[in-house]
């Protein structure tokens, strides 16, 4: 009764029935997985010093701010 036979890709529990995954169910959640990983992992890269209060979000863009305020102040 309990953990009887399964129903042609299935299996019963107590009267429950869970279906078994198909393959491309199976490839697609590994392949979502794989991706959301390397997105958190990627995003880590960027943002975890500052996620960790390791150095503040406005630093190390002063090569960039540099050349933008030198334009902005001689056109004033």
């Amino acid at each position: 009764m309990a953990g009887g036979g399964g129903h042609g890709g299935s299996t019963t529990y107590n009267g429950y029935t869970i279906h078994h995954p198909k393959r491309w169910h199976t490839l697609t959640g590994k392949g979502l997985c794989a991706v959301m990983w390397f997105w958190i992992l990627y995003r880590a890269k960027q943002d975890g010093p500052v996620v960790l209060g390791w150095r503040h979000p406005w630093e190390g863009h002063e090569d960039h701010s540099q050349g933008h305020s030198h334009g902005h102040e001689a056109s004033h």
